[in-house]
């Protein structure tokens, strides 16, 4: 991986950090609570940052090449955080968001997947159908 210099990277909670300043990412595993998803190492600080992106999403922001990977980069991103968020939903606060506001929180889980594509880890067409031949 490439990391682009002088790249402002967004860390969420209104921070920015330049690219290649960023040394290391850890993601935040124990008492991970709304908004804290990383640990962003800095080469001029001691202690880290705590971010509200993965670290997934920081390290395609530093690395990307051209603003349109940028920018399809954080669009991916958010339709993640908006994935995450919709499905720590209860369901009973679904079906209210169904019933007196007309949102479909399922539907909307569901396209948000497909826009999404696979993830890794997650079973294809071809492991959960397996070979017809």
């Amino acid at each position: 991986m490439e990391i682009k210099p002088n790249r402002l990277v967004y860390l969420g909670y209104g921070k920015y950090w330049r690219s290649d300043q960023i040394v290391g990412l850890v993601p935040i595993e124990d008492e991970r609570g709304p908004g804290r998803r990383t640990h962003v190492h800095v080469a001029t600080l001691s202690q880290p940052i705590v971010a509200s992106r993965s670290e997934d999403a920081i390290r395609r922001e530093m690395a990307a090449a051209t603003d349109e990977e940028f920018q399809v980069g954080e669009l991916r991103a958010a339709v993640a955080d908006l994935l995450e968020d919709l499905s720590a939903l209860s369901p009973v606060l679904k079906r209210m968001l169904l019933n007196e506001g007309s949102l479909d929180v399922r539907r909307w889980e569901d396209r948000l997947r497909a826009l999404a594509g696979p993830a890794e880890g997650r079973p294809g067409q071809e492991d959960l159908f397996g070979s017809t031949g």
